[in-house]
C-alpha cells in the first residue's frame, strides 16, 4: 500500500500518516462496534437463555464432554480426499500434454491414496457411530 502511495508522487511522511490514519480509522470502527452493541443488546438473563442449545434438542449429556476421536479422523478423512480432488481437476484439464508420464504420477497418487482409504476402512474410521 505504501509503494502505491509513493508512485503517487507522494513523500515517505504523508504516505505513512495516510497508513496511520487508517489503522485509527479502523480501530475506531472496531470499538464502536463492539459499544453499540453492548448498548443495544437486550442484557437481561434467564435459565433459557443460559441453557445449552444446539440443533434446538435439549442437551443430553455434559457439554464440557470431548467428542470422540472417530469424529476428527472422519472429518480428516475426508478432507484428505477433497484434496485429491482438487489435485485430480488440474491433472486432467492438460493430461493431453503429459502423456504416459503424468498418467502414471496420477496412478501413483491414487493408488497410494486408495491404499489409505482402505487401511482406514479396515480399522473401522468410515463407521460413524
Amino acid at each position: 500500500m505504501i509503494g502505491l502511495l509513493l508512485q503517487g508522487g507522494l513523500g515517505y511522511e504523508a504516505a505513512y500518516l495516510y497508513v496511520g490514519a487508517f489503522m485509527l480509522v479502523m480501530v475506531a470502527f472496531g470499538a464502536t462496534v463492539l459499544v453499540v452493541a453492548r448498548l443495544v443488546s437486550p442484557s437481561k438473563r434467564s435459565a433459557t437463555k443460559e441453557e445449552t442449545y444446539e440443533t434446538g434438542e435439549s442437551a443430553v449429556n455434559d457439554p464440557w464432554r470431548p467428542f470422540p476421536v472417530r469424529y476428527y479422523v472422519f472429518a480428516l478423512t475426508f478432507l484428505i480426499f477433497d484434496v485429491e480432488a482438487l489435485f485430480l481437476f488440474p491433472w486432467a484439464v492438460i493430461y493431453g500434454g503429459l502423456g504416459l508420464f503424468g498418467f502414471v504420477q496420477m496412478l501413483i497418487f491414487v493408488v497410494i491414496l486408495s491404499v489409505g482409504l482402505i487401511y482406514e476402512w479396515k480399522k473401522g474410521a468410515l463407521k460413524w457411530v
